[in-house]
């Protein structure tokens, strides 16, 4: 909200208003793209396994859609329940194959093809 106020034009104008004209996306879709970034690095392993956060992932034959399914566990406490494991679950799982594996798909012809995530369709 800060820089959006440094453009003199727009500083009088409702917060929504202000990113719909500068093409600016939400805190709330920022956040979330940050935390399936950082969850494809752990499960991807990019990150230390001894300080990353513990993620259990469903066992291959039993999921639809992408191969990386997280375990939805259960959490009684505000505390644990907006923990980043816990936070990830649902987002993570409803993603298609192309975007958990980062856009990268083997084309049947041998060749690396790139697609490219589409996280604005998260959040409809």
């Amino acid at each position: 909200m800060r820089a959006t106020r440094l453009v003199t034009a727009l500083r009088d104008k409702p917060y929504q208003e202000q990113l719909r004209t500068l093409d600016l996306p939400t805190l709330k879709f920022r956040r979330l793209r940050g935390d399936m970034i950082e969850t494809y690095k752990v499960l991807s392993g990019i990150y230390d396994t001894n300080v990353s956060p513990k993620i259990l992932i469903i066992s291959q034959y039993a999921t639809r859609g992408n191969s990386l399914k997280i375990t939805n566990r259960r959490c009684h406490y505000n505390l644990r329940k907006y923990s980043f494991s816990i936070r990830i679950t649902n987002v993570w799982n409803s993603l298609p194959f192309s975007d958990v594996t980062g856009g990268v798909t083997k084309h049947r012809t041998g060749r690396t093809v790139r697609t490219g995530p589409k996280y604005s369709d998260i959040l409809h």
